[in-house]
């Protein structure tokens, strides 16, 4: 349905532009060379409509987008041309078919010509087309359409935490070195129960600070404590699958990454309670 929809009406055109050189309809030679180009033409232009279809709207450059619009366009003025010939010069061999087409058309025709003048409006309206086509491949060529489908991918910007991991305390501006001493005194401060229980200390600030790189300092120092431990940079719009992952491979390494994979949420939460029973 997609791909229908990015080729216009190209589908169910290319065979009436063929149907229309058979001998029944005696079109004269000249009219005929000009259906044959046409159709040529409206062969390549569907292969590279299918090339722009390909491509998610969102990355294909405006040019390309105004171009398929009009070549879409251009497929559904050129099949109701076409339909409206058949369906009044043909012999009356597909009765069923050509009667469903004639009530569906008649209201855009004034009535019912003779063959002779239909023949004669069909040649004129394929030399109007052949013009317009060309004038699209004109700007087919010109906009490289068949090079030039998609603009560059985004540029994805890279977490600025992650960058902070790999910095040294001494690297920040406007923070001594006390400050990673404050935190853990903070993490370790109370009597023997206040040490069991979980602990949260919020380091906040403007962005650029160091907070990240100060935490992960904090981190090193006193990992070692622990039985278990982890350290996770997350985000503001964090998914909470990742997270979940990203924790128990910390927990353990050695864990198949493809294997929590296929574990959902609370399937993460219960292995993560058990790797953390009993343990500091």
């Amino acid at each position: 349905m997609a791909m229908s929809m990015a080729t216009g009406a190209m589908g169910s055109l290319l065979p009436k532009l063929v149907k229309l050189l058979k001998e029944e309809y005696k079109l004269k030679e000249s009219v005929k060379e000009g259906v044959r180009s046409l159709e040529e033409e409206m062969k390549s232009m569907q292969a590279a409509l299918r090339k722009v279809g390909e491509v998610p709207r969102d990355q294909l450059n405006e040019q390309v987008k105004i171009w398929a619009a009009e070549v879409r366009e251009l497929s559904f003025k050129m099949e109701d041309i076409v339909d409206k010939f058949l369906v009044r010069v043909d012999d009356g061999s597909e009765p069923a078919a050509n009667l469903k087409k004639l009530k569906r058309l008649t209201k855009k025709m004034a009535g019912l010509f003779t063959k002779g003048k239909a023949r004669h409006e069909i040649a004129d309206a394929i030399r109007s087309i052949n013009k317009k086509v060309q004038e699209v491949a004109g700007r087919r060529a010109r906009y490289n359409i068949d090079n030039i489908v998609s603009k560059p991918a985004a540029v994805t910007p890279i977490d600025p935490r992650i960058g902070a991991l790999y910095k040294e305390v001494t690297d920040l501006v406007g923070i001594t070195g006390t400050r990673d001493q404050e935190i853990m005194k903070l993490l370790s401060e109370g009597d023997d129960m206040s040490k069991k229980k979980l602990k949260i200390v919020s380091v906040v600030g403007f962005g650029g600070l160091g907070k990240t790189t100060l935490v992960k300092t904090v981190y090193d120092k006193i990992k070692g404590d622990f039985d278990c431990r982890a350290f996770l940079p997350v985000g503001r719009n964090a998914n909470a699958k990742k997270v979940f992952m990203d924790i128990l491979h910390d927990l353990d390494p050695d864990k198949d990454k493809g294997q929590l994979s296929m574990l959902d949420e609370r399937e993460l939460i219960n292995k993560l309670q058990k790797n953390l029973e009993n343990k500091r």
